[in-house]
């Protein structure tokens, strides 16, 4: 348990550095914008209850606002995030119940349901954090296309990070 919590205050902590100091510096375009830390709430195992799931993303997103100074915007779009999240599990997987403390990864699922499950919420995290950042329809295409954009570079790095945490099936 205590190695557990550990495990994951180090990923937060990698993840929001990585974010801020390496991540936010990276803009193509104006239209790339690698968001690495929602690989945060991606990796939390299944049965993560639901109150700590929202405390968690808005532990996540408030630090990284601190950072970015942009007053709630990555608060809220990680908060909707994990909110879908229990959703976006249900709907895609054909098992409805998962053994304790099992997360999200490359052993324990298919690789098909793991790019299904974080393209899914990526999209959906980028889509609502640019269009409350952009504050208007008038440029709809453009927000979304930007959000399409940024959300396969997201997936891109997520995936790298799926493959390094996770851990080969062993019998």
């Amino acid at each position: 348990m205590r190695k557990t919590i550990l495990k994951y205050l180090a990923g937060f902590f990698i993840l929001v550095v990585l974010q801020v100091f390496v991540l936010n510096k990276i803009q193509i375009s104006g239209y790339i914008n690698p968001f690495l830390y929602v690989f945060f709430i991606l990796i939390l195992p299944f049965d993560i209850p639901k109150y700590l799931l929202l405390i968690l993303a808005f532990i996540l997103g408030v630090t990284i606002d601190m950072f970015c100074d942009t007053a709630g915007l990555h608060t809220s779009a990680t908060l909707f995030m994990a909110f879908l999240r229990p959703g976006v599990i249900h709907v895609i997987s054909v098992k409805k119940e998962f053994e304790p403390k099992t997360f999200p990864g490359l052993h324990n699922m298919n690789s098909s349901w793991v790019i299904t499950y974080s393209i899914i919420l990526i999209f959906l995290h980028h889509t609502f954090l640019f269009f409350l950042e952009a504050f208007s329809f008038t440029q709809f295409f453009a927000t979304l296309w930007r959000s399409i954009v940024s959300s396969l570079v997201t997936f891109a790095l997520v995936f790298t990070g799926f493959f390094l945490v996770s851990k080969p099936y062993r019998r």
